[in-house]
């Protein structure tokens, strides 16, 4: 079975940001990563941030840039044309998302209300031209009602076109199996790639997973609180624990690793190297 590993993201706000980046995706482009996926913000500055990150990753770092695109906030004119814009310089592969309702915009999700819009937007203007990867939420999507209706909307991104799928987060290898399961018994068999966090600032992830959803072990909190401001330890530790998530997860029969590395280099590589996975 091919396996498939890919890096992600976010646009860098400053020059000094910028230049960090391209030091992180050298390193990690030694790697032969399948793509680098780079995050999408709607509108103005943050949308023209995030088309730059793309551009030069696509024409700079050797490997294939793949970009988010979220229909909440933009029209689909404003998205017919980054589509034209990534077709014209040889991008293949979208990441299709619903993305967050921006502050200000009120109860209007715009023209395309969900990630199942979108993919079905993709496909009728470009056809068969991206490979088109989705969301899966093996914890639930913090908005939705349960698991079920999470497996219903996620079936219904795969009718409209999805190729692929990578998940949010998480750190129980039982969340990711039982949601492949439920999937697989409906009936849709389109890989699902486990998305991976590295832990590295602790209070930063807590942040970050209280928002999405993201369950944290009780375990983990307590081991963690263990060590106070010893960020050392809690960075072997969360490394030791990431390593072993991958391990059970591609043992288990995962199609791959999609990596959220924070434009961070050092914690994805040590994984890599834990896992003695080829460059």
């Amino acid at each position: 079975m091919n396996q498939h590993f890919s890096f992600e993201f976010f646009p860098p706000k400053t020059d000094i940001g910028a230049e960090k980046l391209r030091d992180v995706y050298r390193k990690l482009a030694a790697l032969k990563p399948e793509y680098f996926s780079v995050t999408y913000g709607a509108g103005g500055s943050t949308r023209e941030r995030s088309l730059g990150t793309v551009m030069e990753i696509q024409q700079k770092s050797g490997c294939s840039a793949a970009p988010h695109l979220s229909c909440i906030g933009d029209s689909r004119a404003e998205l017919a044309e980054l589509l034209d814009i990534y077709k014209a310089n040889g991008i293949r592969h979208i990441v299709a998302l619903r993305g967050d309702l921006p502050s200000g915009m009120g109860a209007s999700r715009g023209e395309l209300p969900f990630a199942s819009d979108l993919v079905g937007f993709i496909r009728e203007t470009t056809g068969s031209h991206f490979h088109i990867e989705v969301a899966a939420y093996p914890e639930c999507h913090p908005q939705s009602m349960n698991l079920d209706a999470d497996i219903r909307h996620f079936i219904q991104k795969v009718k409209a076109g999805a190729n692929s799928a990578i998940t949010q987060y998480f750190f129980s290898a039982d969340s990711y199996f039982h949601f492949v399961e439920r999937v697989r018994a409906a009936g849709v068999d389109v890989p699902i790639i486990p998305g991976i966090m590295p832990i590295t600032n602790f209070a930063n992830l807590v942040r970050f997973s209280d928002a999405c959803g993201a369950e944290i072990p009780r375990w983990v909190r307590k081991q963690v609180a263990s060590y106070a401001d010893d960020t050392a330890s809690i960075q072997k530790f969360g490394e030791e624990v990431v390593t072993g998530l991958c391990e059970k997860l591609l043992e288990g029969g995962a199609p791959g690793l999609h990596f959220y590395t924070m434009n961070q280099a050092e914690p994805t590589l040590a994984l890599w190297r834990n896992l003695g996975l080829a460059g």
